[in-house]
Order: structure tokens, then sequence, then C-alpha cells
């Protein structure tokens, strides 16, 4: 379900000319920013945590606070380019849209209600994921059954209420989430939110995993050793982005050499 009619927005094509390329009509942080966007999209193909054209993750426009880009609906992760990231606002504005796609209009008003909220978000991620939808209808939500499922020991949780259709669901949405940097969605999937699209995508990584190692563990039918909840408060201390250092930057250089190595085409 899109937010606007398709096209609408500057494509950089003038009567008798060449298109201009998106690079040329936009200014180098947004360039930027698109192709890490791009990139986040790309790893999340490489590492599983797609689902064919649904879900979506959006990036802030540098130095906005009204405007993000988001993926257009109709293509899939491992095909994302700079390029091909559409610009709206936080109002459902079409800026720019140089693809043939529109927007998903759940992960407008997903993405838009974070963004309006939260300041100091520049990226979120939405996934359904297997494990994390089953992770999501688990009574006890996320449990510290290891070090790197204690990072999540305070994650969020958002009831369900039917596809993200509703801009009303937008005030409970952020009211739920908090200042937080995770959340599960009931029902549904996986939310995480950064300062930056490293961070935010090495959140979503970690989180996924926890999923993923619940669901084997749990289908080992075998008790479970929980750490003291003292432990768990102490390591979920440790792993804030605050703590130590914010997670994700140091190993994105990293992560974009792989994707270099597999299809560099992110980049165009």
């Amino acid at each position: 379900m899109a937010v606007a009619p398709k096209r609408k927005a500057a494509s950089g094509k003038t009567s008798g000319s060449k298109p201009r390329s998106v690079r040329a009509q936009v200014g180098r942080e947004e360039w930027e920013t698109r192709v890490n966007l791009a990139a986040c999209y790309r790893l999340m193909a490489e590492f599983g945590m797609t689902e064919m054209v649904a879900n979506h993750i959006s990036a802030r426009v540098p130095g906005t606070h009204a405007e993000f880009l988001i993926n257009p609906y109709g293509m899939l992760y491992e095909e994302m380019t700079a390029s091909s990231m559409i610009k709206v606002d936080i109002e459902g504005k079409v800026l720019f849209n140089a693809s043939d796609y529109d927007v998903n209009r759940a992960g407008y008003v997903i993405h838009s209600a974070v963004h309006a909220a939260r300041h100091d978000v520049e990226c979120v991620i939405h996934t359904h994921t297997l494990a994390g939808m089953a992770v999501s209808a688990m009574t006890q939500g996320v449990l510290p059954i290891a070090q790197s499922s204690m990072r999540f020991a305070e994650i969020a949780y958002h009831d369900y209420e039917g596809p993200a259709l509703d801009l009303d669901e937008r005030a409970r949405l952020v009211a739920d989430l908090g200042e937080r940097e995770a959340m599960v969605l009931r029902n549904h999937g996986l939310l995480t939110v950064g300062t930056s699209i490293p961070e935010c995508f090495n959140s979503m990584f970690r989180l996924e995993r926890a999923c993923q190692l619940q669901v084997m563990t749990l289908s080992c039918n075998a008790e479970i050793r929980l750490p003291p909840e003292e432990v768990v408060r102490h390591t979920q201390h440790s792993y804030q982005p605050t703590t130590r250092r914010r997670w994700g930057l140091m190993e994105w250089p990293a992560l974009l050499r792989k994707l270099d190595r597999i299809d560099p085409s992110f980049r165009n």
C-alpha cells in the first residue's frame, strides 16, 4: 500500500536531455547515507534477515528532523542501491523518487513514528525473521540465555494491533519504545534503532542471533540454567553504547569490504 503515486517526485529529467544521476542531485552527506543504507539492505540479505520484498530500513536525511530515506516497495533487499532509495517526509509526502516503485504504507507508519519522536535516531530496522517472529509470540519474551542475549535484558515490547496501517498506532508504538534501542513487536517481528546505520545494523544482527539461540535452546527440551538477575543487569549495562563503545562502528568498514567483494553495485 503506497503513500503516494509512482514517480511524482523529481527524477532529474528535463525536456530533451539525459536524466541526471541521483548522485548529482543530492548532497554529499545524503549520498553517503544512501550508500550506507543500501549496504545495510544488502547485509540483511547476506545474513538471511529478509522476507522477499516485505520489511523496511530507513535512515534520516542528514541535517533534517522531518525527512528520511526508505526502500522502494517491490525490490528485493539484494537489489538495493544508493540511487534507488526514496526520500519521504514525516507527513508522507514523497520528496524524491528515482525508482519505479512506491513506499510501503506500513513502512511509512512505523518509521515516521520513530523518526518524528526520536531525533537521536538516525536509522530504524524492522524484520519478520522466523526466529524473531517465534520469540515475539513467546510470553517470556527474550530470555537471558547467553551473554549476547543479556544485551537485550531491558528490551521494549509492543502489543500487536494488526498490520501497521493506522496512523494512530504511532503514538503507542513510540511510547512503548521509549528511549530503548530495540523492541519486540508482539506476534509480528523485531525493531531496532540507532544513532547511525552501522549501530542499528549491529543491534539487529545481535538481536536476531539472540532469538535464533533462544529457539534452538528451547527446542532441546532440556532444563535451562539462567544467570542471577544481578549478573544479567551487569552484563546488560556493559553492552550499552555509552559504557564502552558504540557497537557496530568498528565492524562497518569490514562489512563494506565484504560487500565490495560480493557485489559493489550497492554503491551506484
